[in-house]
């Protein structure tokens, strides 16, 4: 069982739990393994501890306006650092009057970056999502040693001048130790990172941005652009989910030459999914909401693909179902809505309720998959 989180009710851990609780309801004896999985965003290092283990380590950063805060990321195995730029750059770390683009800098997830290399990490995994700030990661590249310059040869140190007005970078103060580590970026989302599918007008509105605010800062990021393909000698700003965290994915693939990965892949690639998959019988799936965007390189989509890969079958459980016929059309053995149809979204979101609804809907497939022997 590979659950999702269900966003706003349920951890994946517990979503899976839940499910899991039903299912033995019927068949007490089924051998059940559950993983925490996520395509990057919300719960995404903790997938990886739950499954992989490891040293919780705390550090003293920045919050996305400046204000120090104790952030958390794990090392597995003394070596590898796994970090969700949420936990030092996340809208939940702003209350709603607090969220504005044009102040909210990702320079607390450079300082995590930093704090991991100080302690030996050879290899960084940071999944993107969740962030507060459309700065195109600059202020990341500023706590990693990066230094832009305006037209007059002045330092600019604020994330929103660097992306409307810089066209120089300096790299010579970025630890050589850096450039020599592996960094992989686990990404949910193909966005560019200016345009009308760029980082500013698709995701900056949830981050507090009024109309003009999304198209100032989708003009800055389009300038940040010619400052950063020129960096790295090709059109890096339309390659495929730079657009990610408000172009973090940028930052890292035009001013620090890393690759983006599909966040679920790395993440059942990190946690031996497919060792599991050896003598499986069903694999069962989910997340808050089913729809066509499931099949569009999130969570459920990647459980789906190592399931096919293993012969096993593969079910897909929502708290809601919006058919479509992607969905229909799907490789999906069968797709179940855990929330009744009469129940109101405010009810079926409370958590006690969720897992009730999960408990019912694990009853349900286990009796169904009994019948069909």
């Amino acid at each position: 069982m590979a659950f999702d989180s269900f966003k706003g009710s349920l951890s994946s851990m517990e979503a899976g739990e839940a499910f899991a609780l039903g299912y033995r309801d019927v068949a007490p004896d089924a051998d059940i393994r559950i993983f925490s999985i996520s395509d990057g965003g919300e719960g995404f290092s903790d997938a990886i501890t739950a499954a992989r283990g490891g040293e919780i380590v705390e550090c003293r950063v920045s919050d996305p306006l400046g204000r120090t805060i104790v952030a958390r990321y794990t090392i597995v195995d003394n070596e590898m650092a796994v970090i969700s730029l949420a936990s030092a750059s996340g809208l939940t770390l702003l209350a709603p009057e607090e969220r504005n683009p044009l102040l909210a800098t990702t320079y607390g997830t450079g300082e995590l970056i930093l704090d991991a290399v100080t302690r030996g990490c050879r290899r960084i995994i940071v999944g993107l999502g969740g962030s507060a700030t459309t700065d195109g990661g600059a202020g990341m590249l500023r706590a990693l040693g990066y230094r832009f310059y305006d037209a007059v040869g002045e330092e600019l140190t604020r994330s929103i001048d660097i992306l409307e007005h810089a066209v120089k970078v300096s790299d010579k103060d970025v630890d050589i130790v850096l450039r020599n580590i592996e960094i992989s970026v686990a990404v949910d989302v193909d966005n560019p990172l200016y345009g009308a599918r760029g980082a500013s007008y698709v995701y900056a509105p949830q981050k507090g941005a009024d109309d003009a605010m999304v198209a100032r800062l989708d003009s800055a990021l389009k300038h940040y652009a010619e400052l950063g393909n020129d960096y790295c000698s090709y059109e890096a700003s339309d390659v495929a989910g730079v657009g990610a965290a408000g172009g973090v994915g940028y930052a890292f693939v035009a001013f620090m030459g890393r690759y983006l990965t599909s966040g679920i892949e790395l993440l059942l690639d990190t946690i031996h999914f497919d060792a599991s998959l050896e003598g499986a019988t069903l694999v069962v799936t989910g997340e808050g909401r089913i729809d066509a965007q499931t099949l569009m390189g999130k969570a459920p989509s990647g459980v789906l693909r190592r399931a096919e890969q293993h012969g096993v079958d593969c079910i897909a459980v929502g708290g809601g179902v919006a058919w479509c016929d992607e969905l229909r059309s799907s490789l999906f053995k069968a797709i179940y809505a855990a929330t009744p149809d009469s129940m109101p979204l405010s009810e079926a979101m409370q958590p006690s309720v969720a897992r009730e609804n999960l408990h019912a809907v694990g009853r349900q497939v286990a009796n169904n998959k009994q019948n069909k022997g």
